[in-house]
């Protein structure tokens, strides 16, 4: 019964996270600024839905820890490469 409720509370979270990332693109900063936000609100959001799931269904844990590395890995890693393409240090190289 807790589990249950605590998986929906993280679902809740990650859709927060999700909408607070979207809601930077409307801003008046600049592009890097917005996608940095995208990328966290994204990385965060979709993390913590997927921890709301592993409550939920705990049997596939496997799949799920797997997707939460994954997720903490790739979109680590597209955001330093988006950060070092954007530098002109990284376009003179």
């Amino acid at each position: 019964m807790i589990t249950t409720v605590l998986g929906y509370v993280f679902i809740g979270i990650g859709i927060l996270f999700w909408f607070w990332g979207t809601s930077a693109l409307t801003t008046n900063r600049s592009v890097l600024f917005k996608l940095h936000s995208l990328s966290v609100g994204d990385t965060l959001g979709s993390i913590a839905i997927v921890f709301g799931l592993l409550l939920k269904i705990p049997r596939e844990w496997s799949l799920l820890v797997l997707a939460i590395i994954s997720l903490a890995i790739w979109n680590t890693m597209l955001g330093y490469v988006l950060a070092y393409c954007s530098t002109s240090r990284g376009k003179n190289d």
